[in-house]
């Protein structure tokens, strides 16, 4: 049996297929191409308890995953991340049965991971030599580290005031790396530029190559498995590009066709901050798609992006599914983080303490029920995100006493 069933690309937009065996960029008209895979081979041969038997990582859902030798997997181990159930914090909320998907886990610290392992390990295959992106920084960080494992080169280029550890983490990979006065999209149209002067390096910006959004899937596949293959009734993403937003939406697709879920589908929430809400205000204004917002800022600097190439995909699956998109605060953001420590003991990046912003406020107007089934994705570790919690305590001398607590 073959270790993948893909059969092609998609465009996004006008469903014409493409070569999935010739690398690819984006379709004739600019848009997205989506893998697609022999869904009806895979059903005759592939059951929910095989897939169980395998080992604990994503790659155990190889058949509908691009790489087609096993040979050219590389991997550090990404996948299978807990699904936690939060009932101190999520009773504090109005919502009991709260889970957190936490990707905070996965090599790298963050859901990165997850795309970078499946794209560099496509691009390997395809006999691509090194890649180029930009990046808000943990993207860049994790293909850097995955093109390394893989034996390619890359070139990352990314906002001066990105998180300094991801800029660490390229470097100590051996990634060209350069930082520009700006955000993502002034970032992008360096890397195009410098894309066009090298043989052999393919741009692996978000969704301008096909195989991302298949490792961010997974997120999908392993919240319904670790459920009992059941689907929960609300998932909450922030949505900054969304590439795991419509992952997370394509699963659920692909496991309806496989007969493995139902017909219902979980409402998809896209979340992001009120200082960057280009999603949020399409949605509102019955959009199919965004505009740019200049002049964004928020703390939460994996979701500041103005435009996404995907937007009007990450606006389908939220109608789709029945979701909402909803903008929150910075100030709400830094809260909800330091109630979800002190009250389960995860410390968590900004991104997924925006869902939990959002679960609340969705829970107050409500949007979520009391006794729904609701997961936030956490999309990566708080260590990585030093600067949100500052630190001001007593220095004791030697030789004195712990005073006692205060109240």
């Amino acid at each position: 049996m073959p270790y993948s069933f893909l059969s092609h690309l998609e465009c996004s937009r006008t469903g014409d297929s493409y070569d999935a065996d010739q690398v690819q960029g984006l379709s004739e008209v600019g848009a997205p191409l989506l893998a697609r895979y022999d869904l009806e081979r895979v059903r005759a041969g592939v059951t929910r308890e095989q897939i169980a038997s395998r080992p604990p990582d994503l790659w155990r859902y190889h058949e509908v995953l691009p790489v087609r030798d096993p040979a050219h997997v590389t991997t550090l181990g990404e996948g299978m991340t807990p699904l936690l159930p939060l009932p101190s914090y999520g009773a504090s909320i109005g919502i009991p049965g709260l889970l957190m998907k936490d990707e905070g886990l996965i090599p790298t610290g963050t859901f990165k991971a997850r795309g970078a392992a499946v794209g560099v390990s496509r691009a390997r295959e395809l006999g691509v030599r090194s890649v180029a992106m930009p990046t808000n920084g943990n993207a860049g960080a994790a293909w850097s580290l995955y093109a390394a494992r893989a034996g390619l080169g890359s070139l990352i280029v990314m906002p001066v005031d990105a998180p300094e550890i991801t800029r660490r983490e390229c470097v100590v990979s051996g990634a060209e790396l350069y930082l520009v006065d700006g955000l993502i999209n002034h970032a992008g149209a360096l890397v195009k530029a410098a894309v066009e002067s090298r043989a052999g390096c393919q741009e692996v910006s978000t969704l301008k190559e096909p195989y991302r959004i298949e490792g961010k899937k997974t997120m999908g596949y392993e919240i319904v498995e670790q459920l009992g293959w059941q689907v929960p009734d609300v998932i909450l993403y922030p949505a900054g590009g969304g590439v795991g937003l419509i992952g997370i939406h394509k699963a659920m697709r692909e496991m309806q066709e496989l007969g493995w879920i139902g017909e219902t589908l979980p409402r998809l929430v896209a979340v992001q901050a009120r200082g960057c809400p280009p999603i949020v205000d399409a949605f509102r204004a019955g959009l199919d798609e965004s505009t740019l917002v200049p002049g964004t800022h928020t703390l939460a600097f994996g979701i500041n992006v103005p435009k996404a190439l995907g937007d009007f995909l990450v606006l389908q699956g939220v109608r789709e599914s029945g979701g909402t998109a909803i903008a929150v605060g910075d100030d709400a953001i830094l809260a909800e983080l330091g109630h979800l420590a002190a009250a389960e003991g995860a410390w968590i990046c900004p991104e997924g303490a925006a869902c939990l912003a959002a679960a609340r406020e969705l829970r107050e107007s409500g949007w979520i029920g009391e006794h729904e089934r609701v997961v936030i994705l956490n999309t990566g570790t708080g260590l990585k995100y030093p600067e949100t919690v500052p630190v001001d305590v007593p220095v004791l001398p030697r030789d004195g006493s712990v005073p006692p607590p205060p109240g």
